[in-house]
């Protein structure tokens, strides 16, 4: 089997630009490489790369934007980043902070392109999911 030197979710959008953008502004990622279709970026070792839903390169009947994409980006203080990002900066928020039983203090964004930003921070599980962990 070939080494993997990378692996990475290029997500398709209506404006890979704008999907980009709110990544740089509000995470924090750099860019490294940028064309009107394409946008790719990085941020401690993490990779994540916008691409244009109806590029040449996408076969025929495959050319949607990101329905059914949930990005997760692990935080480690979720109320915070609510703070900043809904509270602040007033980004459109699909679902408010909350805490989740299955060990999760979470809220979820909408990027542009209706791209679901699932904004976590990891809390101790109710016994219940505790044992599902491994």
């Amino acid at each position: 089997m070939e080494t993997m030197t990378s692996f990475y979710p290029v997500v398709m959008t209506t404006d890979a630009a704008a999907a980009a953008r709110f990544f740089r502004d509000h995470f924090g990622f750099d860019e490294t490489f940028a064309a009107d279709w394409y946008v790719s970026l990085v941020r401690d070792g993490a990779e994540l790369a916008f691409l244009a839903h109806d590029h040449e390169t996408i076969p025929d009947g495959f050319g949607r934007s990101a329905g059914g994409i949930l990005l997760n980006v692990e935080v480690d203080d979720a109320r915070a980043a609510y703070r900043r990002l809904v509270e602040e900066a007033g980004l459109e928020c699909a679902l408010a902070l909350r805490d989740e039983p299955f060990g999760q203090r979470h809220f979820i964004l909408v990027a542009p392109g209706g791209i679901l930003v699932d904004v976590i921070e990891p809390i101790e599980p109710s016994e219940e999911y505790a044992a599902a962990f491994s």
